[in-house]
């Protein structure tokens, strides 16, 4: 691909020593080999008839799929699709585990498996039930675990819970938190606390919406993009065809993130196989490697360069915003020696960002859970939005902020109402006219304090729409624990995972077989990232005499058993267009939705894109925000309790999704864009390794707040001096949680260790 060496300003960030087992390009032809192994192999005609069906890509919330055809996105470009789509799907048609399986394996031994192990383990095709005392898993009737059920939801509101996953279907979401609604409970947790609360507290804060402003099609018309604290190239690799043509078009990247991702410094993307796949593509114009932690004090410079040089625009904020005053005056008064100091970066890289900022005409401003994940997340998205509104990029075409989901219906769960936290003005109010009375005003649990209170026996009965509460949570000791403390636990899902095995209940853990999205009898929606409502049609299961239910089947039967036909006839919505008409009249911005069936009009959802500078909020105006700084000191290494004499360094740890790895699931053992072999290992920088006197290969100790790994392999990278890295969901035992008090979020992006020799 012919492309300006020029733009590049720094494209490769100063501490880019890589192993040399990682590659020089992301993507590329392993890309198209792994597509061609699966093809070619048993499980190929199954794949290629699931990917060409007409639903939503099941992988990342960068959406794909419906309506316009497995592979076409909503502005009707093709090839849309990745390998973490054939990483998904592949999991999803494997042959179902039959029963004798768990009749011979205790669940001692189950506890022993991996989490790809677990996965491998190949599809759920039974109800089961570990019953206390009891060390195997046994099959359970349907009528036995709606008994168990109701009663488990028949406790008081406050003492029942549900925590869900996104890959479930907007309809399935709506009927969760009705069905608990109905109850009094808002114990509404959701995977999105673990990850985006700070975005959708951030977001609402100063702009009056939870989710991205910004539609692909705007995306489409900006000319510099910021990408903060994601790695795009692994999790949401359909973004990286944008960034291409992008750059393409003469745009500039500006890339902020710790560690060199390769991917972000040159990706091959097989959607352009000549120009691009072999060759790869260059992404990064800027690459800046901060401070984990930092990431609103580098944004602060930014603001600072822009005062410094007259490119702050002071008409837009006058007009349109309020706090901005405050904001500008706390960017100016901060010195350089301060901010550099603190993000690492030099006062020369942050003014060169501020220039690509200034001279571009439209901008949009991405992060994911590099920024999110962290004790100051919300200061984090604070940081950006007061960023691009100073720079006036925020309510016009092209421009704007644009939170990078994970679960492909992640969002979904969110605007269906599914949130412990305050929900829109126009949804309460729908809810409370369809329920006849007042929503309860009890603060409900998101998911770190729903395991706190079940950590001190406050939660009886819990359900878990999809996910892995276990595995997503830091400290595994506690999740544990915590869990052991809930008397009925059910499980709905497709495959097993550790949760079902570590995760166990006092009483009674269900695990309930469900039908994945391309397997429901009835049609279902999802939501992108960027707003876009696709529809799914049926479809049918490869799995022969399995005992399965769709979501909504066991949703309703379970609503009706213990609401009677109150504030709707249940039974009725096990038909999915019946919830898709009280979707239409309840939550605001999907009208569409109720007559989808008919036009199979796929849409964006009203009043999200803000393409004027007008907010809904409640003045018309956007808010801005006054970020403190953070305090980033390691502790001393006596906090581990070790002596001056131990040989070993102390380390902010990044904790990451490997390559081939979608949240807890893990698909392959090895990351080969990192450069690390096997799960168990750590990467850091070279300089640390000599400080301390560690060396490459070597096995050390990795000591958290909350316990050690041992026997861990060090392997040199790309991460800035000072970090390191490990991956979830193993790591997690090492660290308890501390969390931005605002969204709940725990810190995953910082974690002081020790790292030491053994």
């Amino acid at each position: 691909m012919s492309q300006d060496k020029s733009q590049n300003v720094q494209q490769f960030p100063p501490f880019n020593d890589k192993n040399e087992e990682a590659p020089d390009i992301g993507g590329g032809l392993p890309v198209i080999e792994y597509w061609a192994k699966h093809t070619i192999s048993p499980e190929g005609p199954k794949l290629w008839k699931t990917l060409l069906h007409h639903s939503a890509c099941l992988s990342c919330s960068w959406g794909t799929g419906g309506q316009k055809g497995g592979f076409t996105n909503e502005d009707g470009e093709k090839l849309q699709r990745c390998m973490k789509s054939v990483e998904a799907i592949s999991a999803e048609i494997k042959p179902g585990i039959k029963q004798q399986f768990f009749e011979q394996q205790s669940i001692t031994e189950l506890q022993k498996l991996t989490s790809m192990e677990a996965d491998r383990l190949g599809r759920l095709s039974f109800p089961m039930i570990l019953r206390a005392g009891k060390s195997h898993y046994e099959r359970i009737s349907w009528s036995e675990i709606y008994q168990i059920a109701e009663a488990g939801f028949r406790k008081t509101p406050e003492r029942v819970a549900s925590y869900s996953s996104g890959r479930s279907s907007n309809e399935a979401a709506f009927l969760l938190q009705l069905m608990m609604r109905s109850l009094g409970s808002n114990n509404l947790a959701d995977c999105s606390d673990l990850c985006h609360a700070p975005s959708t507290y951030g977001l609402q804060q100063m702009f009056g919406t939870k989710t991205s402003i910004v539609s692909l099609e705007s995306l489409n018309e900006a000319d510099c993009v910021v990408l903060s604290g994601a790695n795009s190239a692994y999790n949401h690799p359909r973004l990286m065809n944008e960034l291409i043509k992008l750059r393409e078009r003469g745009g500039k990247i500006i890339v902020i993130n710790p560690i060199m991702e390769i991917g972000l410094v040159k990706f091959g993307s097989p959607a352009f196989p000549i120009k691009s796949l072999i060759p790869g593509s260059d992404i990064a114009s800027l690459y800046l490697q901060l401070i984990p932690g930092s990431d609103s004090v580098l944004f602060t410079g930014i603001q600072k360069a822009l005062i410094e040089t007259g490119n702050i625009k002071t008409e837009f904020l006058q007009a349109y915003t309020e706090g901005w005053e405050a904001v500008v005056e706390n960017a100016r008064s901060i010195s350089w020696e301060t901010i550099t100091e603190i993000c690492g970066v030099s006062q020369a890289e942050i003014e060169a960002a501020a220039a690509i900022i200034s001279n571009a005409s439209c901008v949009v401003f991405g992060w994911a859970m590099g920024i999110t994940q962290h004790q100051n997340g919300v200061d984090n998205v604070y940081s950006i939005g007061n960023t691009a509104l100073m720079s006036g990029n925020i309510g016009r075409e092209g421009a704007g902020v644009m939170p990078v989901r994970g679960h492909s219906n992640v969002q979904g769960f969110g605007s269906m109402g599914v949130t412990s936290q305050k929900i829109k003005k126009g949804l309460q109010e729908a809810l409370e006219r369809l329920l006849g009375r007042s929503l309860s005003t009890v603060k409900g649990y998101d998911t770190r304090s729903l395991i706190e209170a079940a950590d001190e026996h406050k939660v009886d009965t819990l359900i878990c729409l999809g996910g892995n509460l276990y595995g997503a949570n830091p400290d595994s000791t506690q999740a544990k624990r915590a869990l052991g403390n809930i008397e009925t636990i059910i499980y709905l899902a497709t495959k097993p995972n550790l949760g079902h095995f570590h995760g166990l209940a006092k009483q009674n853990t269900i695990v309930i077989p469900v039908l994945n999205r391309f397997e429901n009898p009835h049609k279902t929606t999802v939501e992108s990232g960027n707003n876009f409502v696709r529809l799914n049609d049926e479809g049918k299961t490869h799995l022969k005499n399995a005992d399965l239910i769709p979501e909504v089947e066991f949703l309703t039967e379970l609503a009706h058993r213990i609401h009677g036909e109150y504030p709707v006839d249940w039974r009725q919505l096990r038909d999915t267009k019946f919830i898709r008409k009280l979707i239409a009249q309840t939550v605001p911005g999907y009208e569409k939705i109720g007559t989808i069936d008919e036009t199979k009009e796929e849409f964006t959802i009203g009043g999200r894109i803000i393409n004027t500078p007008h907010f809904p909020t409640e003045n018309g105006k956007a808010k801005m925000f006054v970020t403190l700084l953070p305090q980033l000191t390691l502790p001393d290494r006596k906090a581990f309790g070790a002596s001056e004499q131990t040989q070993g360094i102390v380390v902010a740890l990044i904790t990451a999704r490997s390559y081939a790895q979608h949240n807890t699931v893990v698909y392959q053992i090895e990351d080969k864009y990192r450069g690390m072999p096997h799960r168990n290992c750590i990467l850091m920088n070279r300089i640390d390794l000599e400080k301390a006197g560690l060396k490459e290969h070597q096995r050390v100790t990795v000591k958290g707040n909350a316990g050690k790994l041992e026997n861990v392999e060090i392997i040199h990278g790309a991460v800035r001096p000072g970090a390191a890295l490990m991956f979830y969901p193993e790591v997690n035992v090492i660290f308890n949680a501390q969390v931005d008090k605002r969204a709940g979020t725990p810190a995953y992006k910082r974690v002081p260790v020790f790292v030491y020799a053994n």
